[in-house]
């Protein structure tokens, strides 16, 4: 008599209460991913074997599979918190230089700037401009802009979105003379230093559809600047081929010699039977900024925000994908590794194609089922104690038999 049969069966249950017990285990583990054993029998292969004559030998756990549903997101409000909505892994690198993938996005900040694991893993991703936009896929490591605060920039572009009241009287035909600075606005510019330059732009009549625009930079009298011509069509537009908009010469505060130009938008201005009304006023240049926060996007670009009311982009998170996500190995700390069976990753970005999007402020829950695992536990402990009995019952048999006389 064999007690093969049975052995194997309390060898598989015995595996599979293993598996059950890791997954409850890691129920609150962020980013985990059930497994699951999966069984097949056993039979010897015997050149006398015919038909249905053939006794199994028993059970084998044929493989664990992982089972890659997606898990719950749970709000966190943290900044560094993503979670992967959709496919896709985040791509890490380990600090012995190998290369992992995981699902959990519970990110840290290291004190050189680096975005790492709790492992202390860096966490990798795409160089982008400060716009955003991706320069390449090759993964770098990703660090934060925590160190020297952002330079200023000098201006080098103003535009003016203004609308003139076309009933206004001819400045020169009023009694007394309308002044310059009746229709006015003034918007700051700033040097390479990041000092405020004041810029006041001042609007005279000087005949139906004609404007004369006055400068004023630094708190200087208007009246001292050279004015240039702005000509409006009969529809209130400006034309464009007749007015003269030249670059503004600007100087720093701190040193009035040290000038520079920006030029000067006005191509949206109107005249219309309206009030004067400032609709918008821009200019590219800043001041130094600290940093006063991070945010990671949709589309995994890293937004740092200044205190001088500046974003940049600070990289891109990557996210790769396989072939065969079966294939993978797990390597612990909710790290798996590329293998044979996985394929080599699938480069691409949050939101493209079949990539997720990311969740910022958020994490991926585990997507162990505990009602589920409960249940196969109990179905588990049921089939363990059923080979158990099949070897007391064969040990029963054999006792009699060698009892005999």
């Amino acid at each position: 008599m064999s007690f093969q049969q049975a052995l194997s069966g309390l060898n598989a249950a015995s595996r599979s209460l293993d598996v059950i017990g890791h997954n409850i285990a890691n129920a609150g583990t962020t980013g985990m991913k059930s497994s699951r054993a999966e069984f097949a029998e056993i039979y010897a292969s015997s050149a006398g074997a015919i038909g249905g004559t053939n006794v199994g030998l028993g059970v084998g756990v044929a493989d664990v599979s992982q089972q890659f549903s997606q898990g719950s997101l749970s709000i966190t409000g943290n900044d560094l918190d993503v979670a992967i909505n959709g496919g896709g892994f985040f791509q890490v690198k380990a600090p012995d230089g190998s290369t992992a993938y995981t699902r959990a996005g519970n990110f840290k900040q290291d004190k050189q700037g680096n975005i790492i694991t709790n492992s202390g893993a860096q966490v990798m991703g795409y160089a982008t401009d400060a716009n955003g936009v991706r320069q390449s896929y090759d993964a770098i490591p990703l660090k934060l802009p925590t160190g020297a605060p952002i330079p200023a920039k000098q201006t080098t572009k103003m535009a003016a979105e203004i609308t003139l009241d076309a009933s206004a009287v001819v400045a020169s035909t009023a009694t007394p003379p309308t002044p310059i600075r009746t229709y006015g606005t003034s918007l700051t510019a700033y040097d390479a230093q990041g000092l405020e330059v004041p810029v006041g732009l001042y609007f005279q009549k000087t005949a139906n559809n004609s404007w004369n625009v006055y400068t004023s930079v630094n708190g200087s009298d208007p009246a001292a600047s050279t004015p240039f011509q702005l000509n409006f069509n009969a529809d209130g537009s400006l034309n464009t081929t007749t007015s003269t908009v030249p670059a503004i010469t600007l100087s720093s505060p701190n040193d009035p010699t040290r000038t520079f130009t920006a030029s000067l938008d006005l191509s949206k201005m109107t005249q219309v039977n309206a009030r004067f009304a400032v609709s918008d006023l821009t200019q590219d240049g800043y001041t130094a900024g600290q940093l006063t926060g991070i945010k990671i996007e949709d589309t995994g670009v890293i937004t740092a925000t200044y205190s001088n009311g500046q974003t940049q982009a600070a990289g891109q998170v990557a996210l790769v994908n396989f072939r065969n996500a079966q294939g993978l190995a797990p390597s612990g700390s909710g790290y798996w590794v590329e293998t044979a069976a996985s394929g080599q990753p699938v480069r691409g970005a949050p939101g493209e194609g079949t990539f997720g999007q990311l969740r910022s402020g958020a994490l991926e829950e585990s997507n162990v089922d505990l009602t589920a695992e409960l249940v196969n536990m109990m179905s588990t402990q049921r089939a363990y104690q059923a080979n158990a009995q099949t070897i007391k019952t064969q040990d029963q048999v054999m006792s009699t038999l060698i009892n005999l006389r």
